[in-house]
């Protein structure tokens, strides 16, 4: 449906706010010491609104410099714009900012506040449709596969067993921190969750090819359902053939990956069995829309990244719902007050499986929930 609607603005906001954690959040190249997030706001003429979200996760001044992007420069010139089709969106956003984007050097910021709107557009086009934002684009089932990721090795015999208890089935383990380590942490993993369960690991781009071939050779024992991010994301393709060619183990990957031709190869080289765009870092959902959609029907999986706010996580499952497919949702399982609070209860798992409703847009309205967003 969203092929022939299109968005006039007449205001786009943003915030940046911080909750503290007890604990970092670790991952194998750096960690969060507390939650940031940058939520989008857009307003078009005739007063409708729209919630997105930009990723900010690292590095730790992030999230004030993307929400200053939006404010003062990206969210101006779109006020000005007129008329912009909504199904092609963030490529146009990312058309209309290029030659700042090469003047600065500032690759992932841009597409990140772009990313943002995309999300917040498509939130108020379905909002203004009176629709669910995953039946808006085309999707046929509300009910998507969720599981409980960011987990862990340290966490692992108090988190396990509580999201098992939560509903959660498929569950993904945070590697990269040491062969031994990681595999206590997977050993103990599967004993907790059992065989039925679905294990998956990511190593957040922790290894150079002849590490990550020598880990997954390791890793067989284990039945892993994919490993994420074995290599670096811009290794050469051919590295990524050739270590899926020598292992029983499917790769997942696409969090870190920045363009439809990088996409593209992706899909069809075979190697990358899961296809992992993060809607507010790039695409928004024009963007990974198309990309998920082009991942099905090469019989690839599409599942969507997402580690951060309520806002990004609640498009990402309207995405998912919309793309169809075999994929599964991607739940942070570490404390993040902003996705507690704007989600809540709208994701209760029933064995595995999430539903999303009938709510217009993306289901909640963050100006009801009593953020800080003076």
């Amino acid at each position: 449906m969203s092929m022939t609607v299109s968005i006039d603005l007449a205001k786009v906001e943003a915030w940046a706010l911080r909750a503290p954690i007890a604990v970092p959040v670790r991952s194998s190249f750096g960690e969060m010491r507390n939650r940031p997030a940058v939520f989008v706001r857009v307003r078009d003429r005739a007063g409708h609104v729209g919630w997105g979200e930009a990723w900010c996760n690292f590095p730790p001044v992030g999230a004030e410099h993307r929400a200053r992007l939006i404010n003062e420069l990206v969210g101006p010139v779109l006020c000005m714009q007129g008329e912009l089709p909504l199904a092609d969106l963030f490529a146009r956003l990312m058309k209309r900012f290029h030659i700042m984007v090469l003047q600065s050097g500032e690759f992932g910021p841009f597409r990140q506040v772009c990313a943002a709107i995309d999300i917040a557009c498509h939130d108020l086009a379905a909002r203004r449709a009176g629709l669910p934002l995953w039946r808006f684009l085309g999707g046929l089932s509300d009910r998507i596969p969720v599981y409980a990721s960011g987990i862990a090795c340290e966490d692992v015999d108090v988190v396990a067993p509580r999201e098992l208890a939560a509903g959660h089935r498929a569950f993904k383990l945070k590697i990269g921190f040491g062969e031994a380590v990681d595999r206590d942490g997977l050993k103990r993993l599967r004993q907790h969750i059992g065989r039925d369960s679905r294990m998956m690991a990511d190593a957040n781009q922790a290894w150079d090819f002849a590490q990550a071939a020598a880990r997954m050779a390791s890793l067989d024992e284990f039945a892993l359902a994919w490993l994420e991010e074995p290599l670096a994301a811009d290794r050469p393709m051919a590295e990524w053939i050739k270590l899926a060619a020598n292992t029983v183990i499917p790769i997942a990957a696409g969090e870190n990956l920045n363009s439809h031709a990088e996409f593209d190869a992706a899909i069809s080289s075979g190697a990358i069995a899961y296809i992992q765009p993060d809607a507010a870092k790039w695409g928004g959902m024009s963007g990974c829309l198309a990309v998920a959609r082009q991942a099905v029907a090469a019989g690839r999986v599409y599942c969507p990244h997402y580690l951060g706010g309520g806002i990004g996580l609640l498009a990402s499952a309207h995405l998912l719902a919309a793309a169809g497919g075999s994929g599964l949702l991607e739940i942070d399982t570490n404390p993040n007050p902003w996705r507690e609070r704007i989600v809540g209860h709208r994701l209760k798992l029933d064995d595995g499986v999430a539903s999303l409703g009938e709510a217009p847009g993306l289901g909640v309205d963050p100006a009801s929930l009593d953020l800080p967003l003076a």
